[in-house]
């Protein structure tokens, strides 16, 4: 096949007009709001799940794991800050592991174990 001024030209109007059509096609979506929630606290790490976390998951991730250890959520924030590429200062990393695993870990307390509030 011989490519010449004229086949660009013709290559470049299909490739035009797939495109306007494919933005005419375009549909607007709506998400639900979010309904889960992290469980209140006053451990710092609360606050930094719900300014952090959500970004990339909703709470009910978080919710759904098995009590595990403060090893198991240690490695589990570090995972989301690299490789993941969570968007929180290495700093924040203790008190979100406390709060995890306060909260939902092994050294939940039964307040802790109590639903959040709707």
């Amino acid at each position: 096949m011989r490519i010449n001024k004229k086949s660009i030209s013709r290559l470049l109007l299909v490739a035009a007009t797939l495109s306007a059509a494919s933005a005419a096609l375009a549909l607007d979506i709506t998400l639900p709001p979010e309904t889960a929630a992290y469980r209140p606290s006053n451990l710092p790490g609360y606050q930094l799940a719900q300014r952090n976390c959500m970004t990339c998951h909703s709470a009910q991730y978080v919710a759904t794991q098995p009590p595990s250890s403060r090893a198991y959520w240690e490695a589990t924030v570090k995972k989301m800050k690299k490789p993941f590429g969570a968007q929180f200062p290495d700093e924040d990393i203790p008190a979100l592991v406390d709060y995890l695993s306060k909260t939902y870990g092994t050294e939940r307390t039964p307040a802790a174990q109590a639903k959040p509030a709707s």
